[in-house]
């Protein structure tokens, strides 16, 4: 293993080797999660917000690679960095809208399905932000991210030095 040293005072051991490059022996299957990507990124829904949701599921999911990426996708965007730094506690803090609140416990709820359904007030308090279409988005939003991480944990996909 080599070590990184892009940081200032410590040398880190690099991540493991990715296990399989399933995007590339899978072809078919990542053309069509391009294109289910595609489909959310061009929703109605703000820039800012998707980032956000894909950053947050990203969190819980472990997912290296699409944590730094939906972070500085963030960053660029325009969002702070105390909100981001936040974003692990967010409902513990006020920096978030009711709007980006309601957002962040539906993609809790349904990226820990496997903890229990989606609960009805979780639902009812996206529904009371989003209309129906927008809710679909989000929901699909949150579907796509969530499947990004598990290919990417599970094939070792990790950020690039």
């Amino acid at each position: 293993m080599t070590t990184n040293t892009n940081t200032n005072t410590a040398a880190y051991v690099a991540a493991p080797a990715v296990r399989i490059a399933a995007d590339k022996l899978a072809p078919a299957a990542m053309r069509a999660m391009s294109a289910l990507d595609k489909a959310t990124a061009s929703s109605g829904l703000e820039a800012g917000l998707k980032e956000l949701v894909r950053a947050r599921a990203s969190q819980i999911n472990g997912c290296a690679y699409c944590v730094e990426t939906h972070t500085n996708d963030a960053l660029a965007g325009g969002e702070g960095r105390r909100r981001l730094f936040l974003l692990p506690v967010w409902q513990e803090t006020g920096l978030f809208t009711a709007r980006e609140r309601a957002a962040l416990a539906l993609t809790e709820a349904v990226t820990r399905l496997s903890d229990g359904p989606v609960a009805d007030g979780v639902w009812a308090a996206a529904a009371a932000e989003f209309d129906d279409t927008e809710l679909a988005d989000l929901v699909w939003l949150i579907t796509t991210i969530n499947a990004w991480n598990r290919v990417n944990v599970a094939a070792h996909v990790w950020p690039v030095d």
